[in-house]
């Protein structure tokens, strides 16, 4: 029988500050809940996202005249994926997808003009990523990963995020993920880095062990599960054999745990 060993990731950068946070236990939950409802929404996306790549992909002819894709939510809440052609002018193919499914409810091969919205997050998008260049956002792409973006609009603005992924197996890509406010123009009004680096959980071990958990750390300046840590788990751990990981917050002196297949989330003393 392979031993199955609860394994305990923790990467812990240089601590700025010891101050502690208290919250009541009802402004806790609400801000949990928030975050939550946060990272559900960002898994949405990259479902969707994930699961209509994968549908042209399959499609050799689709595949080989596909340049860009957008994904974003429609004004009856489905998220809808559309792939334009290499010319960036037309919608080649587009999935709509609702309640995280993984088949689309709809679909179709049909050129188009692009939207309003389309035409709005085609130009954010090309606006954004020559400004990642900039060392002062500090962006960075490890060997063998990848950053994904998922552009949400925020009031008068956008949220731009962007999150690892992988075509590893065996391996959750916690860490290395941003969040930035930009105007309509695409514009950067405000930039923030969940955490300091790539954190990969591995969930198999050399000798066949099975990992049961995985936890990270997050420092004062970060006190709370980050919605992009939900995101990222839901995506990548039902590929595994994990159903929950834990985050170490320091400001809080507990752990912050999330089980996907039950989306909760608590804080508990010890995961």
């Amino acid at each position: 029988m392979r031993p199955t060993i609860g394994l305990l990731f923790f990467l812990v950068s240089m601590i700025t500050s010891a101050q502690s946070l208290t919250l009541s236990d009802k402004e806790l939950r609400q801000k949990l809940d928030s975050i939550k409802a946060e990272g559900n929404l960002l898994y949405s996306y990259e479902s969707a996202s994930w699961h209509a790549g994968d549908l042209v992909g399959n499609n050799k002819n689709l595949a080989e005249n596909t340049g860009s894709y957008i994904t974003y939510q429609t004004n009856d809440n489905n998220i809808k994926t559309a792939f334009l052609n290499k010319s960036s002018n037309l919608i080649i193919a587009e999935f709509s997808f609702k309640n995280n499914q993984t088949k689309p409810i709809d679909e179709s091969y049909k050129q188009r003009e692009l939207n309003e919205t389309e035409s709005t997050l085609k130009n954010i998008r090309s606006a954004i990523i020559p400004q990642l260049y900039d060392p002062k956002y500090e962006v960075t792409v490890p060997q063998g990963y990848s950053l994904n973006m998922i552009i949400i609009p925020f009031n008068e603005n956008y949220k731009v995020y962007l999150i690892p992924g992988t075509a590893q197996s065996g391996v959750i890509p916690f860490g290395n993920d941003y969040l930035f406010i930009s105007d309509k123009k695409g514009t950067i009004i405000s930039s923030k880095k969940f955490h300091s680096r790539l954190i990969p959980a591995f969930t198999s071990l050399e000798n066949g062990g099975t990992v049961t958990m995985a936890t990270h750390s997050h420092l004062v300046t970060n006190p709370f599960i980050s919605a992009t840590d939900i995101c990222t788990f839901k995506l990548y751990a039902p590929l595994t054999k994990l159903e929950e990981f834990s985050v170490l917050s320091t400001a809080l002196g507990s752990y912050i745990k999330y089980n996907y297949k039950k989306d909760s989330i608590e804080v508990v003393k010890n995961p």
